[in-house]
């Protein structure tokens, strides 16, 4: 007979009389509705081509609730781990931090919303948390094999409208990354080609290990034509990010294959990396995508001109007589270089989430006092909203003890996954290990978007969960 509280609600019951089992199935919905509901939503201003990607941060809304109730549920249950205290309470520092730098923002509500078209202000803070707890009351191996099975769908998802991109140009917001080049960039329903290959990173992680180690032959070949299509996309989002991606992805299935002792010849399974790839480059070269006739990366194009400046208006033009465009290494350098300069002035509280343009803007140009902030920041040149390098971006935006906070998270979390994996020895906890690892080395070159960071958060929660058989 069902347990049932004294004067108690149907809600108080319900969680009164949830198994393990039952609740397990629960975090699996809500670990899938943070992989999809970002991308789903962001289709309709993709396939529309109207300009609403307000709707993404509604499909994180949506996520973020389910799993902020599920979260509640696995704190009341106790299925939250002791030793995960350490990096939720680092995670609960970044939040409180955040306020404080909200207070102190250059304006509050693009500080709690996000600006329009990022959407990462401290409310999408708060949904990663609830990702990250939500992911952490994670009780079976069944529910992490689930959330490889959904960041690999993700992945395909993106993919597929990425290709229609590729070859198409239709659908896209990066068709000309440039007044003259016509590249066909693939972004996907993540919003950038730099946050498509930043999530794509993580899915061709997933896939490869799970071609090792699924039974299934069916599995398996899945596996690898997905592995197959996420490389080939990658190389056409001509980024940095994507061939850092390749390269931890590849590096990850040989550690994987080297530490579970599986057969070495799954480790040829890196050949459904290297010739999508080289395919790919051979189309570029051979003048049938777009109107390019060599391969090479457009990193400062795409995510200066393209996402910032044109698709959402969140920074000015390129000053071309300041930084090389064309040279990622100048680019990322100069990127780099003067949000250092933005956190010595800003070093306690930041700038304000999702603000680090604002301390940048020198001249109202055309525009009036009274207009809006996007027609402002557009009229000064040279200025940017993003620093792909996370942990400089979290530290400008919402001060020194948010940067501190999140690499004590991260590090916590990968110390917690790596002891978790040499108890268990299994493939599960070993492959959240890995995406971990590669997600958090990515943050080096790649920064925090609404699309990935769901999913990457709800990656890293798992690595530290108190896992058993089904």
């Amino acid at each position: 007979m069902a347990k049932q509280l004294f004067n108690s609600s149907e809600s108080s019951n319900f969680i009164l009389n949830l198994t393990e089992e039952k609740y397990s199935k629960i975090v699996s919905f809500g670990l899938l509705t943070a992989c999809f509901t970002t991308s789903i939503m962001t289709a309709i201003p993709v396939i529309s081509g109207e300009n609403m990607y307000a709707l993404s941060g509604v499909g994180l809304a949506v996520a973020g609730v389910i799993c902020m109730i599920i979260a509640l549920i696995g704190a009341i249950k106790k299925y939250i781990s002791k030793k995960s205290l350490v990096p939720i309470c680092a995670f609960g520092v970044t939040l409180l931090w955040g306020v404080i730098s909200l207070i102190n923002s250059y304006d509050r509500n693009i500080s709690f919303y996000g600006y329009t078209g990022r959407g990462e202000g401290l409310l999408a803070i708060i949904f990663y948390a609830c990702f990250f707890v939500t992911a952490v009351s994670v009780r079976f191996e069944k529910t992490i094999t689930t959330l490889i099975c959904g960041i690999i769908g993700a992945g395909l998802l993106n993919s597929v409208i990425g290709l229609i991109q590729v070859f198409t140009g239709k659908i896209s917001d990066y068709r000309m990354i440039s007044i003259e080049i016509q590249a066909n960039s693939a972004s996907g329903l993540a919003q950038s080609p730099l946050f498509l290959a930043m999530l794509l990173t993580l899915s061709l992680t997933s896939a490869l290990i799970g071609f090792v180690f699924f039974k299934k032959k069916s599995a398996r070949i899945l596996c690898i034509v997905c592995a197959c299509i996420f490389s080939f996309v990658m190389m056409f989002t001509y980024s940095l990010i994507g061939i850092c991606g390749l390269i931890l992805s590849v590096i990850s299935v040989i550690v994987a294959v080297i530490a579970i002792k599986a057969p070495k010849i799954n480790i040829l399974s890196v050949f459904s990396v290297a010739v999508p790839a080289v395919i790919a480059v051979v189309l570029v070269q051979c003048g049938l995508i777009g109107n390019l006739t060599q391969y090479r990366l457009y990193d400062g194009r795409i995510l200066w001109f393209a996402d910032s400046y044109y698709r959402i208006s969140a920074s000015g033009d390129i000053n071309y007589d300041v930084v090389d465009i064309d040279d990622t290494a100048d680019v990322y350098y100069y990127l780099n270089r003067k949000t250092m300069n933005i956190i010595s002035t800003h070093a306690l509280t930041g700038t304000g989430c999702d603000q680090l343009v604002f301390p940048q803007l020198y001249t109202l140009g055309n525009a009036g006092e009274n207009a809006n902030i996007d027609d402002i920041i557009v009229e000064n040149t040279g200025t940017f909203d993003k620093v792909y390098n996370e942990y400089l971006y979290t530290t400008a935006t919402r001060g020194v003890v948010s940067g501190i906070a999140l690499v004590l998270t991260l590090v916590s979390v990968l110390v917690i996954g790596f002891r978790k994996f040499r108890k268990e020895k299994n493939w599960q906890s070993l492959c959240i290990l890995l995406l971990t690892l590669t997600g958090a080395l990515i943050f080096f070159v790649g920064c925090s978007n609404i699309c990935y960071s769901a999913i990457f958060w709800c990656v890293a929660g798992a690595c530290c969960a108190d896992t058993k058989k089904q």
